[in-house]
């Protein structure tokens, strides 16, 4: 999982380049990709600029992209359909006055892309209500946190921006809070036990105290700022603890209040179709969360065949001579995964070790410093196994990944999850797009499909590195990946037909998985955040269809490096678009 992309979606439900075409529609070119280069450097900096948080992530010297005198706000909630309708309509207006044809080819491109994203958002219109920002696990209460604990300070400005921001978070609270309340007003709140599981992760933060992170990590990023007295930084720390205790720590316990009381218009539990019209806003979803075209009967049906395809090849290794004379297969656990243990477990080893294995299947990168973190344990139940840090466009050389140890039980699992995270996934994947110098506007038109299902191709393919013997790695690795099928098809069977709790326990047991208490778990993740498994899963598959596409068309002139190579340099775009720049450049 990445971080950053995912939060600034969800920061800002409006969109804020309402100015863009008054900008430039005065102005007349001779020149197409003039008028084009004009057109998106005034997007992004509009976009950019249109919370901190967004913009200190994006940009480390937003002076040099033209952005002096940034806003310090997190942004704020909206519930004004028009405005982001009028927003998106005069962007795509004004995007289409500009001759596609007279582009040049990188800037037609980005003329999809945007083209793809306004188009998204005005089909998204009718469904603004539907969306939820405070999902559990990845909804902004449990994101900001680990945001503001990585806000980086290179010099004292930054320190200043960062406390004064700490002081609007009851303002943007309270413009969730009003958001959460249209939600309910219009029928359309979350399920009284996902009110229940966000209160709870909520109060955990509350409750960690004087040990909270947001304490510890400000200390260390003040004393090791430079050209600072020490009689400054504790002066800083000292704010620091003042405006935790007077506005942020406030904040979330208003919002666990707002929360108590929306809780008594909460609709039943269940996937979005039993919404007004929710199985359209389903198909919306889906389309933008995987960056696939295909239908949700088309999904059903790829997710079908590829889990059908992994089964038959483990099927394969288990009636093998070779591991059966190794292992008892009619018992999966009784195989050398249990007495597996990496020879150095430590990360950066492990990071290391893939980046050494992987090297001759990828395209080569640069050298970058690469800090593993650990997710405080007070919080560990309700954060990722494992989560990449985007870092600015403008400097790439610190990547932080971060790994809880809670849902990282044995050596295996570590080492997969390092393989998604780290090389040759998100972090080798965001670091080569960055040495081909994409446009800055590229930065704010990621893909979760693209991103999630090329990290989880990546962590499929590590299993035959991690040092297992070739058929276990095997056998593991489309183990993970039907389990993950399984998770796609409960999603769409959620969200999309009607499932209830009882009919996904009966769908799991038909695929040997029979605990009650953790199929229950699964729904409810579920059910909370619609498509979220898709993203990961579909993008996978999308990629190995596109893979069998370009074996067949390339034929003898095929290599792994020579694919990867051609979807790393495309950039993150939906599948769609990312099929015809593959086979058409």
């Amino acid at each position: 999982m990445s971080k950053k992309r995912s939060l600034i979606a969800l920061l800002i439900l409006a969109v804020s380049a309402l100015t863009v075409c008054c900008l430039l529609s005065c102005r007349i070119y001779a020149d197409a990709d003039t008028t084009f280069d004009d057109f998106t450097d005034a997007l992004f900096q509009e976009e950019v600029n249109s919370n901190s948080i967004t913009l200190h992530y994006t940009l480390q010297n937003p002076d040099n992209y033209g952005i002096s005198n940034p806003i310090i706000s997190f942004g704020n909630y909206s519930v004004s359909s028009s405005n982001i309708s009028t927003a998106a309509e005069n962007n795509l207006a004004q995007l289409k006055d500009i001759p596609y044809a007279e582009l040049s080819p990188s800037n037609q491109t980005i003329w999809k892309l945007l083209e793809d994203s306004f188009s998204n958002t005005l089909s998204g219109i009718p469904y603004l209500l539907y969306e939820e920002p405070i999902s559990p696990l990845t909804g902004i209460q449990t994101q900001l946190p680990i945001l503001l604990s990585e806000y980086q300070f290179v010099d004292t400005t930054d320190v200043d921006t960062y406390l004064a921001l700490l002081k609007t978070l009851p303002e943007h609270f309270d413009s969730l809070t009003g958001f959460e309340t249209s939600k309910a007003d219009a029928g359309l709140f979350m399920a009284s036990s996902t009110a229940d599981s966000v209160i709870k992760e909520c109060n955990t933060f509350l409750n960690m105290g004087s040990s909270n992170y947001l304490y510890s990590s400000f200390e260390d990023r003040i004393n090791n700022l430079s050209g600072c007295s020490a009689d400054t930084k504790k002066a800083y720390i000292a704010q620091n603890e003042s405006a935790l205790k007077e506005y942020v720590f406030p904040a979330y316990q208003n919002l666990i209040t707002a929360l108590e009381t929306l809780k008594s218009k909460s609709g039943s539990s269940g996937g979005l179709c039993r919404l007004p019209d929710g199985k359209n806003y389903y198909q919306h979803l889906v389309k933008c969360e995987t960056g696939s075209d295909r239908s949700i009967d088309e999904l059903k049906e790829l997710t079908m065949t590829q889990i059908q395809s992994d089964l038959i090849a483990m099927q394969t290794v288990l009636t093998s001579p070779e591991y059966a004379s190794r292992t008892d297969s009619s018992n999966l656990s009784d195989t050398t995964l249990d007495a597996f243990t990496l020879q150095d477990s430590n990360p950066a080893a492990i990071l290391n070790d893939l980046q050494q294995k992987t090297e001759r299947f990828f395209p080569s990168i640069e050298a970058v410093n690469t800090q593993v973190k650990y997710v405080q344990a007070d919080v560990a139940e309700y954060v990722s196994p494992a989560f990449y840090m985007v870092p600015a466009i403008d400097n790439t050389e610190g990547q932080t990944i971060y790994i809880n140890s809670l849902h990282l039980p044995d050596d295996l699992t570590l080492f997969t999850t390092l393989a998604h995270e780290g090389f040759p996934g998100h972090l080798y994947q965001h670091v080569y797009y960055a040495s081909t110098d994409p446009e800055p506007i590229r930065s704010l038109l990621d893909c979760g499909g693209y991103t999630e299902g090329w990290a989880t191709y990546t962590e499929m393919i590590s299993y035959y590195f991690s040092g297992l013997p070739k058929d276990e790695a095997s056998l593991r690795q489309h183990n993970a990946s039907v389990l993950l099928g399984l998770y796609a098809l409960a999603d769409i069977g959620i969200h999309y037909d009607g499932w209830n709790l009882k009919d996904t326990i009966s769908f799991f047991r038909d695929y040997s998985i029979q605990d009650a208490a953790t199929i229950s778990k699964i729904y409810d993740l579920i059910t909370a955040d619609p498509a979220n498994y898709l993203k990961y899963y579909i993008g996978y598959v999308e990629f190995m269809e596109l893979k069998k596409e370009a074996m067949k068309k390339w034929g003898d002139d095929f290599s792994q490096i020579r694919f990867h190579k051609a979807v790393l340099d495309a950039g993150p775009m939906p599948f769609y678009l990312l099929r015809t720049n593959v086979f058409d450049n």
